[in-house]
C-alpha cells in the first residue's frame, strides 16, 4: 500500500476531524500564529500551546473578566492546551525536546534568530525528530536583507503599500486597515502551509522547514491588484487598479443611508441605467458601453453612480436592485453583523460555556465537512492549565512536575 492510500485508509476508518492525530507544538503568540493554529486545532489537531511564564501577551489586551483571559486571546485560543515552560531554564527545553519527539509540527512565530539562540533551529529540531514538519511565519524571508527586522500587522500593512493605497484612494491620510489583516492573510497562508507540508510527508515520508514570511505574503496580494502597467516590462502605463482606487469606490450614500453596490458586467449595466431612466447610455455614452471603456473611465462611471443612489432610501433601493440582479447589499455595523440572520440560520454564532469566564458568543469553523463530526469544541484554556496534563504525557512523574513549578520551569494552573 503506497503512503497516500495508506492515509486514504487511515482518512476513511478512523477520522472524525480532518487532523486527528496529529500534534501541533505551538510556539507562536499574538496574532498570527494563533490565528492559524486555531484553525487547525478547529480542524481536529491536538494544539499544545507552550507559553512563557507571563502567557502570551494577547492574554493581556481588555476587555477581559479575569485577568490573562482577553477577549481577542479568547477568538484565537480555543481547541488548544496550554502547558507553561520557561524555554531559557535547560530543564524548560530539555521537557519541550521530550513533546517534539511525539510532534508533526513544530510552528512558530518568532524571528528564526531567536529560534537559533534558543536551540531550536530546524537543524537541531531535526535532530530530535527528523520526520517534523518545522513551520515558521515570521516577517521577512530569510534570502533577503531585511531577514532579523522585527514586524508587527501595521509594519507589514505599510511597508506593502496598503496606507498609501488608501490615501490615493481618497482618504484624508494613509492610514492602516482597521483589523489586523496582514496577520491574518499570513495565518491563513501558514494553514495552507502546514497542511501541504503534511500532505507531502504521506507521500514522502519525509519532513522539511518551510517558511512563510509576512511581507512576501502581504504584497504578492497587494501587487496581484495593483502592480498595473508595471506587469509589462517595459512597463505599460503606472502601478494600480483604477477600479479599486476610485474615489467613489466605496459605499453609496443614499437617502437615509449607504448601500454597496457592485454594477460589474454588462448586463448590470444595462439594468442600472435602466433603473435610473437612462438606457440610451449604454449605447451612446462611449464612456458605459463596454468592460474596458468602464475601466479607463471608472471614476466619471462610479461618479455618475453615486450621484444617482442619492436619489432613493436604502429600503427602494434595496428592492430594486435585488429586483434587476444587480448584487448590492445595505452597509452594517459590527452590531449588524452580530444580528444577521443569514449567519443566524447557519450556525456561524454559537455561545459555550467557558469554565472561568462564563458565557461567550464564538464564531464557528466558517468551512462545512461533509465528512467530518462538528468542530471539537476546547475552550481557551488558563495559562498553564494543561501543564501538568501535558508533562505526564511526555513522562514526567507528579513529583518531578511539582519540583518543576517550585522552579518556575512550569507554571500549574
Amino acid at each position: 500500500m503506497t503512503a497516500v492510500a495508506a492515509a486514504t485508509f487511515l482518512l476513511e476508518t478512523r477520522m472524525t476531524q480532518p487532523l486527528d492525530g496529529v500534534r501541533i507544538i505551538d510556539l507562536s503568540s499574538v496574532v498570527m500564529g494563533p490565528f492559524a493554529t486555531q484553525l487547525l486545532g478547529d480542524l481536529g489537531a491536538d494544539v499544545v500551546k507552550v507559553e512563557p511564564p507571563d502567557g502570551d501577551i494577547l492574554r493581556h489586551i481588555a476587555p477581559m473578566k479575569h485577568p490573562a483571559m482577553g477577549h481577542i486571546y479568547l477568538h484565537h485560543n480555543r481547541n488548544k492546551r496550554s502547558i507553561v515552560l520557561d524555554l531559557k531554564k535547560p530543564e524548560g527545553l530539555e521537557a519541550l525536546h521530550k513533546l517534539l519527539k511525539t510532534a508533526d509540527v513544530l510552528f512558530y512565530n518568532v524571528r528564526p534568530q531567536a529560534m537559533k539562540r534558543l536551540k531550536l533551529s530546524y537543524e537541531e529540531v531535526a535532530a530530535i525528530n527528523p520526520q517534523i514538519i518545522y513551520v515558521g511565519a515570521y516577517g521577512f524571508s530569510q534570502r533577503g536583507p531585511y531577514a532579523a527586522q522585527p514586524a508587527y500587522d501595521d509594519l507589514i500593512q505599510g511597508m506593502s503599500a496598503m496606507p498609501a493605497l488608501f490615501h490615493e484612494a481618497g482618504a484624508s491620510a494613509p492610514r492602516y486597515a482597521p483589523l489586523a489583516i496582514a496577520d491574518r492573510i499570513t495565518g491563513l497562508a501558514a494553514v495552507n502551509a502546514v497542511t501541504t507540508a503534511l500532505f507531502a510527508r504521506c507521500r514522502t515520508g519525509k519532513g522539511q522547514a518551510v517558511e512563510v514570511p509576512m511581507f512576501e505574503t502581504v504584497t504578492q496580494m497587494v501587487l496581484a491588484d495593483h502592480m498595473g502597467g508595471f506587469t509589462f516590462d517595459p512597463p505599460e502605463g503606472g502601478y494600480g487598479y483604477a477600479r479599486m482606487l476610485a474615489e467613489h469606490r466605496a459605499p453609496y450614500q443614499t437617502r437615509d443611508g449607504y448601500m454597496c453596490v457592485l454594477i460589474y458586467n454588462d448586463k448590470h449595466w444595462r439594468a442600472f441605467l435602466k433603473l435610473v431612466g437612462r438606457p440610451e447610455m449604454f449605447e451612446q455614452d462611449p464612456r458605459f458601453g463596454s468592460h474596458e471603456a468602464r475601466s479607463r473611465n471608472i471614476a466619471e462611471v462610479y461618479a455618475f453612480a453615486a450621484e444617482q443612489l442619492k436619489q432613493r432610501t436604502n429600503a427602494e433601493w434595496e428592492k430594486l436592485l435585488r429586483e434587476a440582479d444587480i448584487p448590492s447589499a445595505p452597509m452594517k455595523t459590527v452590531g449588524d453583523v452580530l444580528n444577521d440572520p443569514h449567519l443566524a440560520a447557519t450556525g456561524f454564532f454559537k455561545t459555550s460555556e467557558h469554565p472561568s469566564e462564563g458565557r461567550l458568543r464564538e464564531m464557528t469553523l466558517a468551512s462545512h465537512w461533509s465528512g467530518a463530526d462538528p468542530m471539537p469544541h476546547r475552550p481557551a484554556p488558563r495559562l498553564g492549565e494543561h501543564s501538568a496534563e501535558i508533562l505526564r504525557e511526555a513522562g514526567y512523574g507528579d513529583a518531578d512536575i511539582r519540583r518543576m513549578a517550585a522552579a518556575g520551569v512550569t507554571k500549574l494552573a
